[in-house]
């Protein structure tokens, strides 16, 4: 694919360039709670306007019902973007009507616009190809060129992903050319050991790829809710953990296959359990008791991994020469149980090996519990489409930017 070093090359003083970033952020009323992702676009923007071009960001953020939603707007997002340049960005209210029109054709060679929700047209998610297309096409009016640099949407057939590079002269920003580079790292030059630590909650979210890493990675450890499948798979007692027990027959298979492989598949030895699910508005205390994971009371939850599994699992990070890890080990928002995501995020910081935190709760989690950034090789800023780069899928956008 071509990169946008190759298009500052060709000059775009004047052009008015389209740039699909991922600004969906994080948001508590209006108050931005995490802004990695606008932080990670900056590079792409920056460098576009140093150039002289008349740049257009353009982002969803979060699942509106195809209108407009005042709950869901990019204003938020398009006044921190303008903080982070130290330069005014205009803000277009709707995504190609009035507004929009006007708002592109008011920047001048150097300037910044961000339009409004791409979702809040209907024709961005449409699986109908047709509506895609027509709202393509107007997207397409506004500009002379495309930037591809949301990496976190790379995955979804959505319009300003997949129909839009095919209208216009289009190119990869600089983050998605950093994403793409580490993801290689991750599946077709690996070094080892590689290491791959999963979490979240719901196993059936990692099945596929999972699949894939038992042919790849050497050592393979599991947190988070979806531990307790595969505890209970095991035969084990798991309380009123989350549990999906329709998966329970795959999860047997791939700890059959993983030893089968000689793939060193890694499960807690002890959980922190509770009788309620902690408060994560008021983060009362929660009083948590550790047991062995093999002894969960039939009234409790799993909640966190214990303080005998952080030390397990850092050991087996520790000689990782690459590591992978996606998805928290326990409810990280609430203090009482926030240790075994801290003892994962901790045992990368302390890793020799190339780390990469793949997107999502992970990379929320790193800046939630005050971690450095640098001190990990790459965080991504997108937690789906690096599971199903890492599936083997074909990823939509990527396959745009590439014809």
């Amino acid at each position: 694919m071509k990169t946008i070093d190759e298009l500052l090359s060709e000059g775009v003083a004047g052009k008015r360039v389209f740039v699909r970033a991922d600004l969906n952020v994080p948001l508590d009323g209006t108050t931005i709670t995490d802004d990695g992702r606008i932080r990670a676009v900056l590079p792409t923007v920056k460098a576009l306007a140093q150039a002289g071009a008349r740049v257009i960001v353009a982002s969803h953020l979060g699942r509106p019902k195809g209108a407009p939603d005042p709950v869901f707007s990019l204003a938020p997002a398009a006044a921190r973007l303008g903080e982070l340049l130290g330069a005014d960005v205009a803000f277009a209210e709707d995504t190609v009507g009035e507004s929009a029109e006007s708002t592109v054709a008011g920047l001048a060679d150097g300037q910044v616009a961000v339009i409004e929700n791409l979702r809040f047209n209907v024709g961005e998610t449409s699986k109908d190809d047709a509506e895609r297309a027509a709202f393509a096409d107007r997207l397409a009016g506004l500009a002379d060129v495309y930037v591809g640099d949301g990496f976190g949407a790379v995955h979804r057939k959505h319009a300003s992903v997949f129909d839009l590079p095919k209208r216009l002269p289009h190119y990869a920003g600089y983050l998605i050319a950093t994403e793409v580079g580490v993801l290689k790292k991750l599946t077709d030059d690996v070094q080892r050991p590689y290491v791959v630590a999963l979490g979240g909650a719901k196993v059936s979210d990692k099945l596929a790829v999972i699949d894939q890493l038992l042919g790849k990675a050497d050592r393979l450890l599991i947190g988070g809710g979806m531990a307790y499948t595969f505890l209970k798979a095991q035969g084990h007692e798991v309380g009123i953990s989350l549990l999906q027990e329709d998966q329970i027959p795959a999860v047997k298979e791939y700890i059959e296959r993983a030893e089968k492989n000689g793939v060193e598949l890694v499960l807690p030895v002890d959980v922190l359990v509770s009788r309620e699910f902690p408060d994560l508005k008021t983060k009362a205390p929660a009083n948590p008791t550790t047991v062995a994971s093999d002894a969960i009371p039939a009234d409790q939850e799993g909640l966190d991994i214990g303080p005998e599994t952080r030390k397990l699992y850092a050991s087996k990070l520790a000689d990782a020469a690459t590591v992978f890890w996606n998805g928290p080990m326990g409810v990280f928002e609430h203090p009482d149980y926030a240790e075994g995501t801290k003892a994962v995020a901790q045992a990368l910081v302390d890793s020799p090996g190339f780390t990469v935190v793949g997107g999502g709760d992970s990379a929320a989690a790193v800046r939630t519990l005050g971690f450095d950034e640098k001190a990990f090789g790459h965080i991504s800023t997108g937690g789906g489409a690096s599971l199903e780069y890492l599936e083997g899928k074909t990823l939509p956008g990527l396959a745009a930017l590439e014809d």
